[in-house]
């Protein structure tokens, strides 16, 4: 019998690392990380699922709809991911470059054991709560090991090519074909042999951020230091907390921390970037939601991480009664912030002129409660690795209007990777 038991934490200090070292053992797991941000909406400071019960894997056309019937199987806790590609727009393929990393457009496992860690205690979930407590008190919080870097980091896309093509973009909007179109390049290594554990724990001194995640499906590994959530869900009410405008952050100071702030909040363009994004978030809520319901919670809040200041917005609505997971995946994924508006013509866009297979990057990972509850973040800021292949990528992006300057688009793009190519080297 699966029981839950909640227990008072001895070294709450010290409880992440010992987590992550008693899950090397496990062949699958999900450890989302809140990283102690102060948040209205938060339910954990660490959620975790791990080893298999059931699971779903699907890359077919009909993927979602087969996963809505996995999820009506039971109430449960599943945990997983939908990748860029997962087919949500009829007769059309997202996906033409060649898939290096294998993650497949869906994967959603019940786990064998779920844990929430809170500020002074922990919930585990699972048939031997004592034995896993013992297990875990018992890990010590090893000392990682350096990956050794005896790799070059490439480009898929050069300088000069970056900036041609986003003015052939801009011809696009031009054009009136679209608004805004977010597109992405890789940055990639062959032949890589890393200890994932360690990039986490790495990744997440340097750019600790609120939607953070180490996954592990089989040989596939996300390292994720996510700033964004896609959805939320919370009994009748779903929100959606897109991110669009960067500026650098180069101060730490109250003072210059104030200036910066302001400086992004009176960027034309990057509201205009914002306020495009949020209205189509706001159109996508609507097609699963009461009329009238969907509100715009927050407009142009900014705030502030380690690498980066970000304006994010919040679109909230009461969901109808009958809405299923498929219904509000199929009306809001891929995720608006990621593709640009109007969303179809831009997505045939980035599949024309992006040179990478996105997969999970742009996808999202997250949870369900046997509720029916979940939280799912946006899966940027992120290293993707394929253990059996040793093919090592991350990619970046930036949304791209008629205002955008192309040389600043590609320094914005350097800036995303910054933290990582830090972690890397």
């Amino acid at each position: 019998m699966i029981i839950t038991k909640t227990f008072r934490l001895q070294q709450p200090g010290i409880i992440k690392a010992k987590v992550l070292n008693w899950l090397q053992q496990f062949n699958t797991f999900c450890f989302l990380d809140s990283n102690q941000y102060e948040s209205r909406e938060k339910n954990h400071e660490i959620l975790i699922g791990a080893g298999v019960r059931r699971e779903f894997k699907s890359s077919e056309s009909n993927a979602l709809e087969e996963l809505q019937k996995f999820i009506g199987q039971k109430k449960c806790w599943l945990f997983g991911h939908l990748a860029y590609g997962l087919q949500t727009f009829e007769h059309f393929k997202m996906e033409e470059n060649e898939d290096r990393l294998l993650f497949g457009d869906t994967c959603f496992f019940e786990p064998e054991i779920v844990i929430n860690i809170k500020e002074n205690e922990i919930l585990i979930t699972a048939k031997n709560p004592d034995e896993i407590i013992d297990q875990i008190e018992q890990t010590a919080p090893k000392t990682r090991k350096r990956n050794n870097k005896n790799f070059s980091i490439n480009n898929k896309i050069s300088r000069n090519e970056y900036i041609s093509i986003i003015k052939k973009l801009q011809e696009h909007i031009h054009r009136g074909d679209c608004y805004e179109i977010n597109f992405c390049q890789e940055f990639f290594a062959k032949n890589v042999t890393i200890d994932p554990f360690t990039l986490y724990e790495n990744l997440n001194k340097i750019s600790p951020n609120p939607f953070s995640a180490l996954y592990r499906i089989s040989d596939k590994w996300l390292i994720c230091a996510s700033p964004e959530r896609f959805l939320q869900k919370k009994g009748n009410k779903i929100i959606s907390q897109p991110i669009k405008g960067t500026l650098p952050r180069k101060t730490k100071s109250d003072e210059g921390l104030k200036d910066e702030q302001q400086q992004l909040l009176n960027s034309a363009k990057e509201k205009a970037e914002n306020v495009m994004v949020v209205d189509l978030v706001r159109n996508d809520l609507s097609r699963v939601c009461k009329q009238g319901s969907v509100k715009v919670d927050e407009l142009f809040g900014v705030y502030s991480f380690p690498q980066v200041h970000q304006m994010i917005s919040t679109v909230g609505g009461e969901l109808n009664a009958d809405a299923t997971f498929k219904d509000i995946i199929n009306a809001t994924f891929p995720m608006g912030s990621m593709t640009g508006a109007p969303k179809f013509r831009v997505m045939q866009l980035i599949a024309e002129y992006e040179k990478s297979h996105r997969g999970i990057f742009s996808g999202t990972v997250g949870y369900m409660n046997p509720d029916g509850d979940f939280d799912f973040n946006v899966v940027i800021r992120s290293i993707m690795y394929n253990q059996s292949t040793k093919y090592l990528s991350f990619q970046a992006g930036s949304g791209i209007t008629i205002y955008a300057d192309p040389e600043k688009e590609w320094e914005e793009c350097l800036l995303k990777a910054r933290a990582i190519k830090q972690v890397l080297s």
